[in-house]
């Protein structure tokens, strides 16, 4: 089974039914009503909701409202959240989900503290170098702009290792971090002390 789905006609959330009850569903869910339900379909763009008490209803939780560090919810989950939104061509209601509407963005406290170091936990390692978790939902990568013999012989996962803050990138939700205290030893992959070159 795909991770992804469309709403299934079973019964619960027909178009034709959506369509036919669209005026009232409006009237009955402003923008800024609470709202529970399942989640009856997800897309790499959303998740599809039928809502409680108003079985015709499609909602519509979007991506562009969800935090990057969270992950669509799946398929039989029960969910709440508020409308913000009504999109009369497709008979959609827009909801934004409780838990992604009170997730605190941490990104921006950190545009003041370039130039700061802070420990932070490899999170993964890639041919372009390594990230690095420095809060709760905000990750850094350490550039590698030179060969290294072998990248896992420098760090590994989970590892806590400090590193400066060199720049943020707020609109491409970007951290740019070096490692502090590490020098790369190019000949055989492993660490050196801080300030010994090969």
């Amino acid at each position: 089974m795909s991770e992804y789905s469309w709403p299934s006609g079973d019964g619960r959330c027909q178009a034709a039914d959506a369509a036919a009850a669209w005026t009232e569903t409006v009237r009955s869910l402003p923008v800024g009503t609470p709202v529970a339900g399942e989640v009856i379909g997800r897309q790499p763009f959303g998740v599809f909701l039928s809502l409680d008490g108003r079985p015709e209803a499609v909602g519509l939780a979007r991506v562009d409202r969800m935090p990057r560090c969270m992950e669509l919810p799946t398929v039989g989950r029960r969910v709440t959240g508020e409308v913000v939104w009504h999109a009369e061509h497709n008979h959609q209601v827009g909801i934004v989900l409780r838990e992604w509407a009170e997730h605190e963005d941490l990104l921006p406290q950190f545009v003041e503290r370039v130039g700061d170091v802070v420990t932070g936990r490899v999170t993964k390692i890639a041919p372009i170098g390594f990230f690095v978790r420095v809060a709760d939902c905000v990750e850094g990568l350490v550039p590698v702009t030179e060969p290294v013999a072998d990248l896992a012989k420098i760090v590994r996962e989970d590892q806590d290792i400090p590193v400066r803050i060199i720049a943020v990138d707020l609109e491409g939700s970007r951290v740019l971090l070096s490692a502090e205290g590490v020098s790369w030893d190019r000949r055989v992959g492993t660490p050196g002390p801080a300030g010994c070159r090969p």
